[in-house]
């Protein structure tokens, strides 16, 4: 059958319209669990606790972009892209070094002291509850835009079956980063020296202790990793969206279950569950009665086809998360990927 045929009989609006709400979102929230999910994975699979601060430092990174964004706004002008992006890489090392002092200011003295896993924990969510309190002490509780006026949000627009799909500027460069974020990292973990040290500390601490690998380089690497990867995160979340205090409300609970659910301690896994979660919460807010309306002239006519037919409504969106986490626990309790449930 011709392609203009094919095309004539398929119900294109709703097919575009499943692309732009589902698949071009969930490939957008997924990514931002991944990043978020990698850096709680790693420090999981190194030290060994959870790090529920971890939404808190992408938010941080975020508004060092921020900061970075008053102090040099022409930045982005010389090279076509918008500044917040362009000044990232400073605001990732930055933030990076902020994840190292948070590590020797809280959690390298609990480590010495010998306490136990669960006392980690705690402690965790006392930086966790410290930041959300500093972050909005200094930058108030209002929202920002991580754009200047020499900046341009543009939006791409793709023809397919007389619609378009839409995405912009910001989502894609969020697919890029996370392209070569997870690229870049998997080089690292399989080819570089540290890396090794890394997953060699992360099956075995002790044997890695005894064999020569010095853990508090491991440790400071770590963390370096998951500062970068959640300013990366943080910044990219807030070009797509707008900047505020409480940007890692909605994001942390499901980016501990992306964790979880690809294997906690496995970094692959996290970039998986990330997917998976970002894409379960697309599927399950999607009105799939658009899908449905092509159906209604071959349906009896007692059948009727709802206004709205979701699965979850948008503002309970945030249970999809722990039903996957669920699911999947009872599937397979260590995760996708098997990662470490002992600690």
């Amino acid at each position: 059958m011709p392609e203009a045929g094919l095309l004539a009989i398929l119900p294109m609006n709703e097919i575009v319209f499943f692309l732009n709400k589902v698949v071009i979102a969930g490939f957008i929230i997924g990514s931002v669990y991944a990043l978020g999910a990698v850096g709680v994975t790693l420090i999981f699979g190194i030290l060994r606790f959870a790090h529920f601060p971890h939404g808190d430092m992408m938010t941080a990174g975020a508004f060092v972009a921020l900061v970075l964004l008053w102090i040099f706004p022409g930045a982005g002008a010389a090279v076509g892209l918008p500044t917040a992006f362009v000044l990232m890489p400073i605001a990732m090392a930055v933030t990076a070094l902020f994840a190292v002092g948070l590590d020797r200011t809280f959690y390298r003295p609990m480590r010495k002291a010998g306490v136990k896993p669960v006392v980690m924990v705690m402690t965790s969510i006392g930086v966790m509850l410290m930041m959300q309190g500093l972050l909005r002490l200094f930058a108030g509780t209002g929202t920002r835009q991580l754009y200047v006026d020499t900046d341009a949000k543009d939006i791409y627009r793709i023809p397919l079956g007389g619609r378009d799909l839409v995405i912009t500027e910001p989502q894609l460069l969020l697919f890029a980063t996370t392209i070569v974020a997870v690229v870049a990292l998997h080089l690292f973990l399989t080819r570089s020296r540290m890396g090794k040290a890394m997953r060699a500390v992360s099956d075995n601490p002790d044997l890695a202790r005894v064999s020569g690998i010095s853990i508090d380089h491991v440790v400071r690497t770590t963390w370096l990793i998951a500062g970068a990867l959640a300013a990366a995160g943080g910044t990219l979340l807030a070009l797509d969206v707008t900047l505020k205090p409480d940007l890692s409300y909605n994001i942390i609970l499901p980016i501990f279950a992306a964790a979880i659910v690809g294997g906690v301690g496995q970094p692959y896994g996290a970039i998986a569950g990330g997917l998976l979660v970002g894409f379960s919460e697309t599927l399950a807010v999607f009105n799939w009665s658009v899908l449905l309306r092509p159906l209604r002239p071959y349906l009896p006519e007692f059948i009727e086809i709802p206004a709205k037919l979701a699965f979850v409504p948008t503002e309970y969106k945030i249970v999809v998360p722990f039903f996957i986490l669920v699911a999947v626990l009872i599937w397979r309790p260590t995760g996708i990927f098997k990662g470490r449930v002992n600690i």
